[in-house]
Order: structure tokens, then C-alpha cells, then sequence
């Protein structure tokens, strides 16, 4: 078991990576994340890509969490505090109790991560996802079905902040995940991996329900309402999700789930 480390003063400097919590949202943390929740932290602390350089708990919470906490190297400072004093550190009200600091083990590539893909494989690629509700529904619904990565574009937002990880419950944590570069070609890279592009797009050229699912498959999802770059869906091959009446817009982390669930399904067959 880690040393369990008490803390009394809010402005006890070993907890600054903790202080004012929302604010510092959103001026990023230096390549560091927070990690909020028991579900959350435990998927933190079983992640292989991530670790977990600190935790602080409301004390009333310690004997709960102590077979998550077993679990993390014994060099690891777990840091303790009254509901009072934890409220104050965080600059809210902190129901969950539990909230750890995080850090990046390991920085894949995009081609390192397809090149990893068995030869029955679906990855997710995102273009310009800016919403981390959004970002966080994407990565919950690809660790649902099984998506072996999921890779973004420049445009998107940080998967690792605290809203999204949250939202996902913990699954951008554990689905392997890349950036890529501002001048690669993803088009050629799935090509080069041997990848078959489906790109959503309301104006697509089939129905979903009627696509035979590749055996390699990347999916592709824009930002909703510009959707994807045109280029992307000439060189794609491009599928819609028909609806009723004149409506054509699903919320895009919707659309990702039932992508997936089709995907998987039909590659399971």
C-alpha cells in the first residue's frame, strides 16, 4: 500500500497540481491530467498508456478504496483531507471524494497504433471534434464495441481533459489513442495499413444498414455541421444513416455508437 499523506492546510504546497480545479481546465496543466471520480481513477490506475502521479481522497472514503489503492506502486502519494478542506482545495463541492493527477507513459503514432490492428480491426478517426461531451461519448461507445484506437486529427480537442474523461467513464484512459501530425495524409495512411475508410456524412452514397462491414475498417467523423473536409468523402467510401422526414443531423457521439455497434456486429458474423 502507498503511504497515505494527510493534509490539513488547502494551500499545502504538495497538492498544488489539485488547487482550483476548474480554472485550471482551462489553461491546460502542463501535459498533466485530472482524473476525477472511482471509476475514473480506477480505470486511471489500470490503464498501461497513463499513470497516476498522485491521488487526493476525502478521508471518509480511504477503507473503500483501499483495493484500488493497493494496486498502485508504493511510491505513489496518496493524500487524504476532510470533505471541508477537499471542497476548498478543488474550489467546489466535491461529491465523488476522489480525484488523482495523471501523466502520459507512453506517445503512440497513428501508424503505430494501426500497425498494431490484428487483421479484423475497426478504428475511429475524428476530424475537428471541438465538444468534450462529444469527444468523451466517442471514446465511451469505441471501448463499448471493441474499437482497437482512436485517432484525431490536429482540430480536435484534448480527449484527456477532465469533462471529456469523465463523460467517457474512464474509456480515454484505456482505447489506445494517437494525434496525427498537421501535414500527414490520413486517407494514405489507412490505405498504407490496409485500412478501408467509411466516412459519415448525411449526403452519403449508401445506408448504413446496407454497408458489409470491412474486416479492417476506420470510421471516419466530422464536427457536426461542417461534418468532414470533402476531400476526406470523395476518397472515402461514404455511408449516411437514413432518417425520418426531412430531419438528417445526429448528435455525432450518437452517430458513432450506432456506427460501431454495426460495425462490430457484422464483423463478429
Amino acid at each position: 500500500m502507498p503511504t497515505i499523506l494527510a493534509i490539513t492546510d488547502p494551500e499545502d504546497p504538495r497538492i498544488e497540481s489539485y488547487r482550483d480545479v476548474r480554472e485550471r481546465d482551462l489553461v491546460g496543466r502542463d501535459g498533466l491530467f485530472i482524473a476525477e471520480g472511482a471509476v475514473v481513477v480506477r480505470s486511471l490506475v489500470q490503464s498501461t498508456r497513463y499513470r497516476a502521479r498522485s491521488l487526493l481522497i476525502a478521508d471518509k472514503r480511504v477503507t473503500a478504496l483501499e483495493p484500488m489503492l493497493a494496486a498502485l506502486s508504493a511510491d505513489t502519494p496518496v493524500y487524504t483531507a476532510t470533505q471541508t478542506v477537499l471542497d476548498r482545495i478543488a474550489g467546489f463541492p466535491l461529491h465523488r471524494g476522489i480525484l488523482a493527477v495523471g501523466e502520459k507513459a507512453a506517445v503512440p503514432t497513428a501508424a503505430d497504433l494501426l500497425g498494431a490492428c490484428g487483421p479484423v480491426a475497426r478504428v475511429v478517426m475524428l476530424f475537428g471534434i471541438g465538444n468534450h461531451d462529444n469527444m468523451g461519448g466517442i471514446f465511451r461507445n469505441a471501448a463499448a464495441f471493441g474499437a482497437d484506437a482512436v485517432i484525431l486529427d490536429p482540430g480536435c480537442c484534448d480527449p484527456l481533459y477532465r469533462k471529456a474523461i469523465r463523460v467517457s467513464v474512464g474509456a480515454t484512459l484505456l482505447v489506445p489513442t494517437a494525434r496525427l501530425a498537421p501535414d500527414d495524409d490520413p486517407l494514405a495512411l489507412l490505405d498504407r495499413f490496409e485500412f478501408e475508410a467509411v466516412a459519415l456524412s448525411p449526403a452519403g452514397a449508401e445506408t448504413l444498414a446496407a454497408l458489409d462491414p470491412p474486416r479492417r475498417a476506420a470510421l471516419l467523423f466530422g464536427s457536426e455541421g461542417p461534418g468532414l473536409p470533402p476531400p476526406f468523402l470523395a476518397r472515402a467510401r461514404s455511408v449516411r444513416i437514413p432518417m425520418a422526414g426531412d430531419f438528417d443531423s445526429l448528435n455525432v457521439a450518437t452517430t458513432s455508437g450506432i456506427v460501431l455497434h454495426h460495425i462490430a456486429s457484422g464483423q463478429a458474423a
